[in-house]
């Protein structure tokens, strides 16, 4: 194993501890890590993190269905529109000039704006939930709930796409304003079943792109799956809104270079 594999799965083993730590989705803190750190291309970073997603998201959504935690129709209604959106925007990056840099500008780009609004999810997901509680009945609700969130489900698909981020924080927050009265626990169910799919199309897409490094897949996995596991653990010792407060602040640090650069 070489060195550098050593620490993609170091790197693996951090953020996997991390999001078990503070449920915050890896595509926004591995992503980047592999673009600024590592010096990966941004087209093979966010091919490579959509399938590493698609695999350990995997697990996660069996593991919620045994318990019946997922809403198959919100699912259903979310994937309507992300993976059409998906496929129409792996389509406009095929048609892109190869050996450019448009590609990889308009990742970095979609990247930073997406960890922009990955930090205000996560700084004010519970304001939007009391304020979509307190205006659950508004007519705009009431007759058109289903083709909302089918468009929601389009927009995350076309971030999803491009950044490999917003199928986590975004995706719940998204739910949590749109279904407020659902559990916690049935909105990040049903968030992480409709990830699998999302996930797989645009990795496969970015694949046959030629953006995919599958011995750096092998290697975050082997750090990640482990690293998720101990935070969990220890999920319940650490004050979680200080945790979420410091990673909202370095997501914006980050996702400000990213679309100022």
């Amino acid at each position: 194993m070489r060195a550098m594999d050593y620490l993609y799965t170091l790197s693996g083993f951090a953020v996997g501890a991390i999001v078990g730590l503070t449920g915050v989705g890896g595509g926004s803190l591995m992503t980047p890590l592999l673009v600024l750190v590592f010096g990966i291309s941004p087209a093979t970073a966010v091919g490579t993190d959509l399938l590493y997603a698609a695999l350990t998201k995997a697990g996660g959504t069996v593991a919620h269905g045994k318990k019946g935690h997922i809403d198959w129709s919100i699912t259903g209604r979310l994937a309507l529109g992300s993976i059409p959106a998906a496929a129409i925007t792996l389509w406009v990056l095929s048609q892109l000039p190869k050996g450019s840099n448009v590609i990889g500008a308009i990742i970095s780009h979609g990247l930073g704006f997406a960890l922009l609004l990955t930090a205000i999810a996560i700084l004010f997901g519970r304001k939007l939930r009391d304020y979509a509680s307190k205006h659950e009945d508004s007519a705009l609700r009431r007759c058109c709930l289903g083709k909302i969130t089918v468009l929601v489900g389009a927009v995350i698909g076309v971030l999803v796409t491009i950044s490999s981020v917003g199928a986590g924080a975004l995706g719940v927050a998204a739910l949590f304003f749109l279904y407020p009265k659902l559990s916690s626990v049935r909105i990040v169910g049903s968030d992480v079943a409709h990830a699998v799919p999302l996930t797989l199309v645009a990795g496969l897409g970015h694949w046959m792109l030629g953006g995919v490094d599958w011995s750096l897949l092998g290697a975050l996995l082997l750090g990640s799956l482990p690293g998720i596991w101990l935070g969990t653990q220890v999920s319940a010792k650490v004050p979680e809104h200080i945790l979420r407060r410091v990673l909202a602040s370095m997501l914006i640090l980050i996702g400000s270079k990213l679309v100022f650069a």
